[in-house]
């Protein structure tokens, strides 16, 4: 494959991929070590015979890179979470229709959670290197080695998804990884804040409903407080000061001020917002919410049952279990006793025959 460096919009623009292509490759490399949101270093593109790597750092280049994803066919990416969230933060665009690998390895049996690096030779038999897996993609110029590694990510990917595509046609579940595929662009979509996170921080699970409440509040503070920064969410308040605050909160200032200066990176120059976020009384919506529990005894031997029951059903399909239901969506089936979104589709045909006895 030819590969072009391209830092010039017009250039992008004027790059255009034959109709005859059904799919192209994208791949990212972004950093985010030190800001709350990716920033791209790179973006290549696989599309036929061509590769281009586009410095999204050049004037206009972005705009031309959501121009290019708008035009395309299915976009094929793998593990692609990431990618499209650094996409949509940069581009303000998504594909319109992805196909990811590494969903559709799991489901077409090549096992779940698989590198790019095993997947390419599992499916087309390229071992590719593991150079520069860990570089700097902001910092220019960007060298020779690591433009042929980026160029390595999407060089063998449109084929790669090609053998996929026939395994999954003769297994009958091509229309499974489209429907997987389509709920992650959906995913990547939104840009809000998570209204329960603590729900998923698990030292809730061992505390009172009103420290509970105080962890939500102190958390969703942190992420408008690092949004707004641009910092990573850990910079602004780590999980254990959030936790200490949450279990024994100061009640006057003075002690806040003491406590905080005795630890070492707690915050400075947000400290009035971080006590006014402490301190204000409980609101009418709070003293409903949902909380993180640590399950009973009889809920632990339900959730084992339901596990169970999953690794049956995936083994008997060869499928990883975790791909057909995670233990999350199995706590929120049984404390909620609803069907999560993520076990609906395709899985709540497979999972709800053995799984009835979950839903009182």
């Amino acid at each position: 494959m030819d590969v072009t460096l391209i830092d010039q919009h017009s250039t992008l623009d004027a790059w255009t991929v034959p109709a005859s292509l059904t799919h192209v490759a994208i791949d990212t490399e972004f950093v985010r070590e030190r800001t709350y949101f990716a920033k791209l270093g790179l973006v290549q593109i696989a599309a036929g015979t061509q590769i281009a790597l586009v410095d999204p750092l050049g004037a206009g280049t972005t705009s031309a890179l959501a121009r290019f994803i708008q035009r395309s066919p299915i976009v094929v990416m793998h593990s692609a979470s990431e990618d499209l969230e650094a996409l949509r933060v940069a581009c303000q665009c998504l594909p319109a229709l992805l196909f990811d690998t590494q969903i559709a390895a799991g489901l077409a049996g090549f096992g779940a959670g698989l590198s790019l690096q095993k997947l390419i030779e599992a499916t087309v038999g390229v071992i590719l290197p593991k150079s520069e897996t860990r570089t700097d993609w902001i910092r220019r110029p960007l060298s020779e080695a690591q433009l042929a590694y980026a160029a390595d990510d999407v060089r063998h990917l449109v084929a790669s998804a090609d053998v996929l595509i026939e395994r999954l046609n003769g297994l009958g579940r091509l229309a499974w990884v489209e429907e997987d595929c389509a709920r992650m662009l959906r995913a990547a979509t939104i840009d809000e804040a998570n209204p329960h996170p603590h729900l998923s921080f698990k030292p809730a699970q061992r505390m009172s409903a009103s420290a509970q409440r105080l962890v939500r509040r102190l958390l969703i503070w942190r992420d408008r407080e690092a949004r707004t920064a641009d910092k990573p969410r850990g910079w602004i308040v780590d999980n254990g000061l959030v936790t200490r605050l949450a279990e024994h909160p100061p009640t006057r200032r003075d002690d806040f001020e003491l406590l905080l200066d005795g630890i070492s990176g707690a915050p400075r120059k947000n400290r009035d917002s971080l006590w006014d976020a402490l301190a204000q009384s409980p609101s009418a919506d709070e003293r409903d919410l949902p909380l993180a529990n640590n399950p009973d005894a009889a809920d632990r031997n339900q959730l084992k049952r339901m596990q169970q029951a999953v690794a049956e059903v995936a083994s008997s399909l060869d499928l990883p279990e975790g791909m057909l239901a995670a233990r999350r969506h199995l706590e929120v089936l049984l404390g909620e006793q609803t069907w999560p979104e993520a076990l609906e589709g395709w899985r709540r045909p497979l999972l709800e025959p053995v799984l009835g006895f979950a839903i009182r």
